[in-house]
């Protein structure tokens, strides 16, 4: 007894490694995701592995990211996956079915079940009591063939919830506040799971906005209790049957605990550029907009969407303000058709985009030069719009739906009487499945397509004896997946190409660094802390491994990062005296004499600077990854037949 619910289901899926805080783990996964923006690299290493089936219990793949088809690289990406997945055993969720994360929760998500995604919002399945993580594609791809997923056992805090949300207070502002209490750094090597009689308040679309956005506080994941209100969700879906009840021990002892009085909380608003510039929205108030955006994985449910058209029902949004709703998936469209709630979105002058990301990730609906967007997504990092200078703004669906009505943000607690809220899901409402192609029992005759934009991805070859390199790149902190890989509209259909995504690489940090490591032959980046936050987009690894990157040294990681960067054998070193980041610059050249020796040996490795001065780093691994990094990445080390796979 006295078992936490993560520690629960980490038992029942325990492969291998030790229960101490810290140390890696082996955990098997039941179910794996991915999306076409990731998905598409995730299934070439797939077939590097030479596996015929999947091994999981259920793994579908998504096209949910590149659905603008504005050339043939979308379509010809989605073909490919389409055949691949019909031919290892993988459901294919095809474009206009939803976002993956809300679809996946509604049609598959299990409580008590393991979840493994390429895409780092995969934790959205937490609210209904699935242990669900993000991960960069090699680390799904192993998962599909049946190997377990490492990580470092992390800290457990409880959040636990009292009182009850107050009106026109929404689900978006519980995550709001922990973000602006603990900072996107703050869930580090951390898994929250939230309970106390708060939690039994909320519905089950309620907590998949707070463990979504568990992302931004780089959390391993975040889960609830799965409950009545659990059971309730499932059985509106039809799936009543897979419902389990699950709860941690009365008497669960905790790493660390965090107490929100719901009751006590306020509407909430991210300023421009971080989910944890976090304010009253009261402070922002008066703000004039340009935009609001309305969807995303975050809030794009059946409930969310309900309130939204009741809150327009009747009246007109404001002239200057465009206003774009994406619903999650094709069961929300149609509930929002069925019920009525579509033409009241309709008639109030709302534009409704495809059941997708959408401008989530800079796919559509970029802003004017200089604009203010009010958004319902979880990021709003620089440039993550398509819009470089445009400010945005996070929110709930209150907030942007009653700010779009007065073209201001606007504090919805003096707006009058709240919408009533709606099950996302209702008894005898039909799914709406006819848009996943399930595959055959055998797909020994289909033949996978592949278009020409689909190009090999880069291997890393066993690190050099000796290692002497430039710093090419010397870089803040919290630099973002999105800085190191831009992902807008423009480049986000050559996700499988990554020759032509290496030109683009850092281009919102420094244009020049494409050209700068192909000169130098390679080299290392210099950063701060919490390198690599946001997406699990390994492309953030790929290409500057393309571009013949050896290293990263940092003050710290974002955990997916850190993992991809060690998957493609690429060496993820610390600082072991912060003051030598100070010391280095761009254009220092780093010596290292017998580095695979020091690899080998522990965590120290010690570099000279051409001016004779010693910097000590540390690559603090476990014993498995300091094989991946020797065998130069795990896809060469499960062809030594290594740990990459079952």
């Amino acid at each position: 007894m006295r078992q936490t619910l993560t520690a629960k289901i980490l038992a029942a899926h325990l492969a291998g490694g030790s229960p101490a805080p810290g140390a890696e783990i082996a955990v098997r996964i039941d179910q794996t995701l991915t999306q076409d923006s990731t998905g598409t690299m995730a299934y070439l290493q797939f077939e590097a592995m030479d596996v015929p089936r999947v091994r999981t219990k259920l793994s579908v793949a998504y096209a949910d990211h590149n659905t603008l088809q504005c050339g043939f690289e979308n379509a010809d990406d989605h073909r490919y996956i389409a055949t691949v997945a019909a031919r290892h055993g993988v459901i294919f969720s095809k474009p206009g079915n939803g976002i993956c994360h809300q679809v996946h929760l509604e049609r598959f998500g299990r409580p008590g079940w393991t979840l493994l995604g390429s895409d780092s919002h995969t934790p959205t399945a937490g609210g209904i009591g699935m242990l669900a993580i993000g991960a960069g594609g090699l680390d799904v791809a192993v998962a599909m063939a049946g190997g377990p997923y490492y990580l470092a056992r992390p800290k457990v805090c409880r959040v636990e919830l009292i009182g009850k949300l107050a009106p026109w207070v929404a689900a978006k502002d519980v995550i709001l506040e922990l973000l602006r209490r603990l900072t996107v750094k703050g869930g580090v090597g951390r898994i929250f799971e939230y309970g106390g009689p708060g939690a039994a308040t909320l519905s089950v679309p309620e907590r998949a906005t707070i463990t979504n956005m568990g992302a931004e506080l780089g959390a391993t994941t975040s889960i609830f209790p799965s409950d009545a209100a659990t059971e309730a969700f499932m059985i509106a879906q039809g799936r009543g049957c897979e419902w389990v009840p699950l709860a941690a021990d009365p008497d669960a002892v905790y790493d660390e605990t965090v107490t929100i009085d719901l009751g006590k909380l306020e509407p909430l608003v991210a300023l421009p550029h971080s989910p944890d510039d976090v304010v009253p929205v009261s402070a922002a108030a008066g703000t004039r907009l340009d935009q609001v955006a309305i969807g995303s994985c975050t809030n794009s449910s059946y409930s969310d969407l309900h309130k939204v058209a009741k809150i327009l029902e009747g009246k007109r949004v404001d002239p200057g303000v465009s206003l774009v709703i994406a619903p999650g998936s094709r069961q929300v469209l149609a509930m929002l058709a069925d019920s009525g709630d579509l033409g009241a979105l309709i008639r109030a002058g709302a534009r409704i985009l495809e059941c997708a990301c959408g401008p989530c990730i800079g796919m559509g609906q970029a802003p004017r030069t200089g604009g203010v967007s009010l958004r319902t997504f979880n990021r709003n990092f620089p440039g993550r719009s398509g819009t470089p200078g445009a400010g945005v703004y996070l929110a709930s669906p209150e907030v942007a739906a009653v700010s779009a009505l007065t073209g201001l943000i606007t504090d919805p607690r003096h707006y009058g009487d709240p919408p009533a809220t709606a099950l996302s899901g209702r008894a005898g409402h039909s799914a709406g499945d006819n848009l996943f192609i399930f595959p055959p029992p055998k797909g020994d005759g289909i033949t996978v397509d592949r278009g020409p934009n689909i190009k090999p991805f880069p291997r890393a070859a066993r690190p050099p004896a000796d290692l002497a390199a430039t710093v090419v790149l010397k870089a803040g902190d919290n630099i973002t997946t999105d800085d190191i890989m831009p992902s807008h509209a423009g480049l986000l259909p050559y996700r499988s190409n990554i020759p032509h995504l290496a030109e683009f690489c850092y281009a919102g940090v420094d244009a020049a660094f494409p050209a700068r490591a192909k000169a130098a032959g390679g080299g290392i980046i210099v950063a701060g802390a919490n390198y690599g936050q946001g997406s699990s987009r390994e492309h953030a690894a790929l290409v500057p491994l393309y571009l013949g990157i050896k290293a990263v040294i940092a003050k710290s990681f974002a955990r997916i990062h850190r993992a991809n960067l060690i998957n493609f054998g690429i060496l993820p070193l610390l600082f072991a005296d912060p003051a030598d980041y100070d010391a280095l610059a761009a254009g220092d050249t780093l010596a290292v004499a017998r580095l695979t020796d020091q690899i080998a040996a522990g965590e120290a490795v010690a570099a000279q600077t051409a001016a004779g001065r010693t910097v000590v780093l540390k690559l603090a691994v476990s014993p498995r990854e300091r094989q991946v990094i020797l065998a130069g990445g795990l896809l060469n080390l499960a062809g030594q037949g290594g740990d990459g796979r079952a």
